[in-house]
C-alpha cells in the first residue's frame, strides 16, 4: 500500500475514533448537564420534564428551598467532616502501613501481604460487619464513617510502589544525623511523595464524599446523615413533602418534587466537582504508580 493509501486510510480512522470520543463525552455531560439546567429552571417547566438545551425562563427557587432546608445543610455538614477527616487519617494511616511494608527487612512481611491481599479479594458479609460495627459501638455514631476506612490495600500498594523509588541515601543520611524511623518517614519521605499522596487523597475523598451506603445501614439519627444519603432517600424514597412545605411557605406555591431534586443533585455534586481538577493531573501518575510492581 502506497503512502497515500495509508494516511488516507489513517485519515479515516482519526474520524471514526474523533466521533466515538465526542458521543463518550457527550453520553457523559449530558445528564448532568440535564440536571444543572432543569434545576435553575423555573419548576412549571421542569415540570413538564422536557429536553432544554437552556433555562426557558431563570430560576433560583428550588436552590433557595434546598439551602433552607436545615437537614440538606447539616447533611452537607456532616460529609464535608467525614470527607476531611476520613481523608486526612485514611492517607496517614495507610502511608504508615505502606512505610513498613516496604521495608523488605521486615519480619513476618510476606505473611501480612498475604493476609492483606484476602481482604481486598474477601469480604465478611453485610451482617457479620453490622454485628461487628455494632458490637465496637459504632452503630448510629459518626466514627462509622472514618475508622472501617482507615486503610485499604490497593492504596497501600501505591504507596509501597512510590516508596521504592526514594533513594536510600536519603533515608541512610537522615538516619546518619539520628533520625528515627518516623522521623525519616515525615521529614524525608512523605515530603517527597506529594504526588501519590495527592493521589490517594483523591481517591479517598470521593469515596467518601459519594458515599451514601454507610448512611442507609449504620446511621438511624437524622443529625448524623450526610449528604449523599439524603439525597438517595429524597430520589430512591421520594420522601419530598417537608421540602415542599418550605416552598408553600416561603413563596406560597408548591414547587414540584422534581425541580427541587434537581437543585439537591447539584448541591450534592458541585463541591467535588469544583475540587477535582486542581488534583485531577495527579490522578494519571497516581495510577501508573499502582500499576508498576515495586
Amino acid at each position: 500500500m502506497d503512502k497515500r493509501g495509508r494516511a488516507r486510510r489513517g485519515g479515516s480512522f482519526e474520524f471514526v475514533n474523533a466521533l466515538l470520543m465526542l458521543a463518550v463525552c457527550f453520553l457523559t455531560l449530558y445528564p448532568m448537564w440535564f440536571v444543572f439546567i432543569n434545576s435553575i429552571n423555573a419548576p412549571q417547566q421542569a415540570m413538564l420534564g422536557t429536553v432544554n438545551w437552556f433555562p426557558k425562563e431563570l430560576s433560583l427557587d428550588s436552590y433557595s428551598v434546598a439551602f433552607n432546608d436545615k437537614s440538606l445543610m447539616n447533611g452537607f455538614l456532616i460529609t464535608t467532616l467525614r470527607t476531611v477527616i476520613g481523608t486526612v487519617t485514611h492517607v496517614l494511616f495507610t502511608a504508615i502501613v505502606a512505610y513498613g511494608m516496604s521495608k523488605t527487612q521486615l519480619i513476618g512481611r510476606k505473611l501480612y501481604m498475604r493476609i492483606a491481599l484476602i481482604t481486598m479479594l474477601f469480604s465478611g458479609g453485610l451482617i457479620p460487619t453490622f454485628l461487628l460495627m455494632t458490637k465496637l459501638g459504632l452503630y448510629d455514631n459518626f466514627w462509622v464513617f472514618i475508622l472501617p476506612s482507615l486503610y485499604a490495600f490497593f492504596n497501600m500498594v501505591i504507596f509501597m510502589s512510590f516508596f521504592r523509588t526514594i533513594p536510600d541515601g536519603l533515608e541512610e543520611s537522615a538516619k546518619v544525623d539520628g533520625a528515627s524511623d518516623y522521623g525519616v518517614l515525615f521529614r524525608i519521605v512523605l515530603p517527597n511523595s506529594m504526588a501519590v499522596l495527592a493521589t490517594i487523597a483523591l481517591f479517598s475523598a470521593v469515596y467518601h464524599w459519594n458515599d451514601y451506603y454507610q448512611g442507609v445501614i449504620y446511621i438511624r439519627s437524622q443529625d448524623l446523615l450526610p449528604l449523599q444519603t439524603i439525597l438517595y432517600k429524597i430520589v430512591a424514597e421520594n420522601s419530598m413533602s417537608f421540602m415542599q412545605q418550605q416552598a408553600m411557605a416561603q413563596f406560597g406555591a408548591r414547587l414540584p418534587g422534581n425541580s427541587i431534586k434537581f437543585a439537591s443533585m447539584m448541591v450534592a455534586t458541585a463541591p467535588i466537582l469544583l475540587f477535582y481538577p486542581f488534583i485531577q493531573r495527579y490522578l494519571v501518575k497516581g495510577v501508573m504508580i499502582g500499576a508498576i510492581k515495586g
